[in-house]
């Protein structure tokens, strides 16, 4: 539940985010950025830090298959979020693993329904990403 709360709030953040920043646009449009080298590696930092402390909450307090992998998935979640409200182009990049990985996860869990709609997510993220990327390429040659 307090994933939700997170994706609540982080989504508030983000509308604020486009709104204010689409104010200052000529073009009345929030422009996706790419990622700075020392900032991916602050979020891969903060990513793994996450994953740490959800795998610990797993492991000790649920009865969940795969807790590190679960962790895994959920702490990406978070930082992908967080990414999309900034409109980062590479967070369609997290998606992409974060999809894929948890393929994986509800193929060994039998939910095969599940592992169709992660494909089609993952295949989401792929688009998502091709298109941003083309948006991101016009963009900066005009």
């Amino acid at each position: 539940m307090s994933l939700q709360v997170y994706y609540i709030i982080i989504s508030i953040y983000g509308w604020y985010y486009w709104i204010i920043h689409r104010k200052k646009s000529e073009k009345n449009i929030v422009s996706i950025k790419r990622i700075s080298r020392n900032l991916f590696v602050v979020l891969l930092l903060i990513s793994a830090i996450l994953w740490l402390i959800i795998s610990f909450i797993l492991i000790k307090y649920t009865d969940a298959d795969l807790p590190i992998l679960d962790a895994f998935t959920t702490a990406l979640s978070i930082t992908a979020t967080w990414m999309l409200a900034k409109k980062y182009l590479e967070h369609w990049l997290f998606w992409v693993v974060i999809d894929a990985v948890s393929t994986g996860l509800y193929i060994y869990k039998g939910l095969y329904p599940t592992v169709i709609l992660f494909i089609v997510y993952t295949t989401l993220a792929i688009t998502g990403y091709l298109e941003w990327k083309k948006s991101y390429t016009e963009h900066d040659a005009t």
